[in-house]
């Protein structure tokens, strides 16, 4: 399997695993010039964008040490666009939250990360 197929076989888990605890899947793999989002859902009275990590083994470091401060700037501009053109998603609140999976261990982290800042298109 490449890194491609890998990193879809895991976010279908984290997906399904979100899902079994009450989130709702809206878009999967939502790409635009801004960035890439690997989920969007709705959690509550939450707007949800979350990234998803896989490590087969610490080796590497964990999962969610992956996501640095420069993909979360990805992350939350390419919220920025996703929200402008789905304004009907306004009247929920924002949250970032990663899936970091090792090995067969799910740790889901709700609000992960604050917002980073507005951008311009």
């Amino acid at each position: 399997m490449n890194k491609r197929e890998t990193g879809a076989v895991y976010e279908e888990r984290a997906a399904a695993y979100l899902i079994q605890h009450g989130f709702q899947i809206l878009e999967k793999n939502f790409y635009c010039r801004q960035g890439e989002i690997d989920l969007v859902g709705i959690h509550g009275e939450y707007l949800v964008f979350v990234e998803v990590k896989y490590r087969k083994s610490k080796g590497k470091g964990l999962p969610e040490e992956a996501v640095t401060a420069a993909k979360q700037k990805k992350i939350c501009r390419a919220s920025d666009f996703y929200r402008s053109r789905n304004r009907h998603f306004f009247r929920y609140q924002v949250r970032y939250d990663v899936v970091a999976i090792l090995g067969e261990e799910i740790s889901w982290y709700q609000n992960a990360f604050p917002y980073t800042g507005a951008c311009a298109w």
